[in-house]
């Protein structure tokens, strides 16, 4: 009896519970104040009017300068001439970083040879000295005034003057694009060769020839790796297009360094071009973002929540939510 009773009294016994202590993280607490104070450094030094001894002393950037620029002509036409500059250089490199990725991975040494010859070539050079060579192309030309195109030693079949056809924005746009194409190319052919073989295999099988296999099969997969590279490109041809002032086309930078010429007002004028810059930015980016997010639908089973329902997720919840969170039906956290 004495042993059935301590046996039914240990089964009736309940374990204590248990005392979680959170783990605790002091160096984000650092990481916080010395982020704080720097941020702090930098409004006051911005932002306020600096005492001293007494008097006061201008800001270190004059605002009521900044705002008087912000929305003047000649920079908003820049902002639009770097918008084109970017979109045009951006449709020739992605167009021809599809071709000489094709043509790197072709079976004909030739073809493959001559595509390896010009990725090499225009990686291998700086983009400034392209641009100014672009610019300066009717040097080549034994007759600048008119340039023939027809079979060597044989009759010409097109007559054009090159200084009207090769202006200075076609100058920059082509040596843009084509310095761009070289590391498109590289991007394309790394989104193609992340399509599994199989897929390959698979559609000439059914018939495909390589051509539709490449538009149909391999290039809608290999969108998800090429699509992030593709942004980062894009963002960043947007600021190299400041470089066009070696060709004077007024684009953002150069037009704001004509005006900071003359009123020598030099840091207002760079801080309200690095704001547009940095709006056309913010755009690029939400505009690669669902980019990404669309072809993004095949290859995960939960689609990551879009900045809206991380906003109003971190608003109800007080943190991200985790990409365990997002369910298929497209709610975030529970969140009708």
């Amino acid at each position: 009896m004495s042993s059935g009773a301590t046996a039914e009294n240990a089964g009736s016994t309940r374990p204590a519970d248990i005392k979680a202590v959170p783990v605790r993280h002091p160096g984000r607490w650092v990481a916080m104040v010395v982020i704080g104070v720097l941020v702090a450094m930098f409004v006051h030094g911005a932002f306020f009017v600096h005492v001293h001894r007494g008097t006061l002393r201008q800001n270190r950037i004059p605002w009521d300068i900044v705002r008087k620029y912000l929305f003047s002509s000649n920079l908003l036409h820049g902002a639009v001439l770097t918008i084109e500059l970017t979109a045009i250089a951006m449709a020739i490199g992605i167009a021809g970083g599809v071709l000489l990725a094709v043509m790197r991975m072709s079976v004909n040494p030739v073809v493959s040879g001559v595509a390896w010859v010009y990725v090499w070539f225009f990686r291998g050079t700086p983009v400034l000295v392209q641009l100014l060579f672009w610019y300066n192309i009717s040097y080549l030309i034994p007759t600048p005034e008119k340039l023939t195109l027809g079979v060597p030693f044989g009759p010409a079949f097109v007559h054009f003057n090159p200084n009207t056809l090769i202006t200075a924005f076609v100058a920059v746009s082509v040596g843009l694009g084509l310095n761009e194409a070289a590391y498109m190319s590289e991007i394309v052919r790394a989104g193609i060769l992340s399509v599994d073989e199989g897929q390959t295999e698979a559609a000439s099988s059914l018939g495909m020839t390589r051509g539709m296999t490449l538009r149909r099969i391999i290039l809608p997969q290999a969108m998800r790796v090429i699509i992030p590279p593709t942004g980062n490109e894009t963002i960043s041809m947007l600021k190299t297009t400041s470089l066009a002032y070696v060709a004077s086309v007024p684009e953002l930078t150069t037009a704001a360094s004509r005006i900071y010429a003359t009123n020598y007002q030099t840091i207002p004028l760079l801080t309200v071009a690095s704001l547009w810059y940095l709006f056309i930015t913010s755009i690029l980016t939400v505009i690669q973002y669902y980019v990404e997010r669309y072809y993004a639908r095949g290859s995960v089973r939960q689609l990551p929540p879009t900045p809206w329902q991380r906003f109003r997720t971190m608003l109800t919840t007080f943190h991200a939510p985790p990409p365990a969170t997002v369910a298929l039906t497209g709610r975030v956290g529970g969140a009708p």
